[in-house]
């Protein structure tokens, strides 16, 4: 996460992972999510429940440039606003029915949410290539502790053994998501390599956390 005094940057996912017309569930501080990207590509966070009654909108589906529940198909704008009923098809539906909206940036194959209003942009970080993300059921202290480094001022940690990977951590409830990233110009064998420098990083990690418990 990355932070300022007026709010943080979350970063939810990779880019890879949200094709488009497509919607999945995702986690900021401030809650469940639905993350959804519509047929032209336009990225939105919605609050992850339909207002009507209660459905988790990340079980729904994208049809054009609307997200709409599974339930009973109320459908959604990206600014949040309802703009379709099924059961009542000629009504316009009043403003007043809305699902909360957070603000979302997509930099460098990163898609990254927006608690509050943050002063700055998330950190670019050009010179790194996303590959893959994984959840540890660690803390951010013991996935530091297993790579042997600490977070900088742009949220990576480093691995002291392989300098060329990165590790792009958000804390959520009881676990951690963790955005994998490498140097651009690695080769298939060294993507390879990273992805299981990973899952060793996560063991480790797991295992530090049962030890401190």
């Amino acid at each position: 996460m990355f932070s300022d005094t007026t709010g943080s940057w979350t970063p939810v996912a990779l880019s890879a992972d949200l094709p488009p017309a497509t919607v999945i569930p995702a986690w900021t501080p401030a809650g469940a999510i639905a993350l959804w990207r519509s047929q032209s590509g336009r990225i939105s966070a919605s609050s992850d429940r339909c207002p009507h009654r209660g459905m988790r909108l990340s079980h729904g589906f994208v049809r054009g440039e609307a997200l709409s529940c599974i339930y009973h198909g109320w459908s959604y704008s990206p600014a949040g606003g309802c703009i379709r009923i099924p059961a009542h098809p000629g009504l316009v539906p009043p403003e007043t029915i809305r699902v909360a909206v957070q603000q979302v940036e997509e930099s460098d194959g990163i898609i990254w949410v927006a608690v509050g209003e943050p002063a700055v942009r998330p950190p670019r970080i050009g010179h790194l290539v996303p590959l893959r993300s994984l959840t540890l059921e660690a803390d951010i202290a013991a996935i530091e502790a297993a790579a042997g480094g600490k977070s900088g001022a742009d949220g990576l940690i480093g691995i002291a053994d392989c300098p060329w990977v990165r590790l792009l951590p958000t804390a959520q409830i009881g676990r951690t998501l963790v955005h994998v990233l490498v140097e651009q110009g690695r080769n298939v064998a060294d993507r390879l390599m990273a992805s299981r420098i990973a899952e060793a990083l996560r063991r480790r990690a797991e295992t530090v956390r049962k030890d401190v418990a």
